[in-house]
């Protein structure tokens, strides 16, 4: 089975690694050291903390397997490539939503990126794939669960 590859900027590549590391070399330690000092405890059928630690364990092993997986398979954007003044993958736009009259601004990432709560939406949402493509001064038209909203590119950076 093909594994579908996972876009990333470069700066979410590093963050990726940094997580990466951090798990592996400090958080594998910390629970480590809680398993042992729970299992010091005595009777581990009804110790509640050893019960949590190896939970986090777990936890912590599946985030990394995780995390391999998707660096394995990174593709990292070149945003130099990306065509200037055109809205591509890596690039953060300045919109105006026309019926609210408000401006919004976000930066185009892969879904592994993806945090919309800070800005950063993925080019698999609608509005992403709406917008992939567009240039400064464009109206765009993207369907959404709320219905069709009207967004003006006003600004794109890099």
């Amino acid at each position: 089975m093909v594994e579908k590859k996972v876009i990333l900027t470069y700066e979410g590549l590093k963050n990726m690694e940094a997580e990466l590391e951090n798990l592996k070399t400090v958080r594998r330690k910390d629970v480590a050291d809680k398993i042992k000092e729970a299992r010091g405890q005595g009777d581990l059928s009804e110790n509640a903390e050893y019960d949590a630690a190896k939970e986090e364990q777990a936890e912590i092993e599946a985030r990394i397997v995780q995390l391999e997986k998707m660096l394995r398979n990174a593709e990292v954007i070149d945003e130099e490539v990306v065509e200037k003044g055109t809205i591509g993958l890596g690039a953060t736009v300045t919109v105006l939503d026309v019926e609210f009259d408000e401006e919004a601004v976000y930066t185009i990432v892969g879904s592994a990126e993806a945090d919309p709560m800070n800005g950063r939406i993925s080019n698999e949402s609608p509005v992403g794939m709406a917008l992939l493509g567009h240039k400064e001064g464009d109206s765009v038209m993207i369907a959404t669960p709320d219905g069709e909203v009207e967004f003006k590119v006003l600004k794109i950076a890099k």
